[in-house]
């Protein structure tokens, strides 16, 4: 083995598609290694997903891979129509890479999953499946969307069925990882989360990861899966969603005084832990068009 000097290793990178999102994350989501997005329902999970197999899509000058994207579901139905429309609004905003009856939707090949073991059983298909695809654009993102709903009624709470959910974890994980090593894949899992009623001091008294930071929806929450699948990650980020009192007035109306509350809300993408990246956040905002940092101005 050949001593390497892990900070001049550059890893390639597939742009997230806005220039604030990238900065955070330097370029992007990493290939050879597997990405974790975290968080509740309805925060943005799926959508950046869908984005980024997109955006791989792009030319590797403009921050793409050059690549089809294998898109692994748990989550019934597959969002379809948001997938046509964020599609449109690619095909519109890169007309000039692709040509004019391009169908970027072509190239995202849709699988569904309806347990662990299925996973295992596909991706043991998938290194043939993605030495057959390298054809003009070869696959190399891989996206798996979510992985708890595979884990979420299957085991018990007993130690012997613990034990064997975290080998599971375990040979997921280490043939996503050889996936992304030999083919210079980027790996995408989505995880969900789930109360955290244990102390503020941690789990008994010792403190995971970055647990007193994730709050959403004015909840404290942690990954679902626990620490051996967060063992199983090379990096974790995390979407919150928050309401925030925008503006209030208080009036008088038909002689009776009454009060007005203006609520917006937030979202912000956390990077919670990764190899190549400080601990730092930033706003964002889903649009029709996908999903976009935010620098809002601070007051003077």
């Amino acid at each position: 083995m050949i001593p390497q000097n892990l900070l001049e290793i550059t890893t390639q990178k597939c742009t997230t598609g806005c220039p604030i999102l990238d900065r955070l994350l330097r370029g992007g989501i990493p290939c050879d290694s597997i990405t974790e997005i975290v968080a509740e329902s309805g925060s943005g999970k799926t959508q950046i997903c869908l984005q980024l197999s997109l955006l791989a899509q792009l030319p590797l000058s403009h921050g793409g891979l050059a690549a089809s994207s294998l898109y692994l579901h748990t989550e019934f139905p597959f969002p379809f129509r948001r997938l046509h429309q964020l599609s449109l609004s690619f095909r519109f905003s890169n007309s000039h890479h692709f040509p004019s009856n391009y169908n970027p939707s072509d190239r995202i090949f849709v699988q569904s999953v309806h347990s662990a073991d299925q996973l295992l059983e596909i991706m043991s298909k998938t290194e043939s499946f993605i030495e057959n695809s390298k054809t003009h654009f070869p696959v190399r993102l891989i996206v798996i969307d979510s992985i708890a709903a595979l884990f979420r009624s299957d085991f018990d709470n007993t130690p012997v069925e613990l034990k064997k959910r975290s080998s599971l974890f375990f040979k997921i994980s280490s043939k996503l990882k050889a996936l992304a090593k030999r083919f210079n894949l980027a790996v995408l899992v989505t995880n969900q989360v789930v109360d955290l009623v244990e102390p503020n001091d941690g789990i008994n008294g010792l403190r995971i990861g970055n647990l007193r930071c994730l709050y959403t929806s004015g909840r404290r929450v942690c990954p679902a899966l626990g620490l051996a699948w967060a063992n199983c990650v090379n990096s974790r980020l995390f979407l919150s969603r928050n309401e925030v009192v925008t503006r209030e007035e208080n009036g008088n109306l038909n002689g009776e005084s009454s009060d007005f509350v203006s609520k917006q809300q937030r979202r912000k993408l956390y990077v919670v832990f990764a190899p190549h990246l400080a601990e730092s956040c930033c706003e964002f905002v889903i649009t029709r068009g996908g999903l976009f940092g935010v620098e809002r101005q601070r007051p003077d």
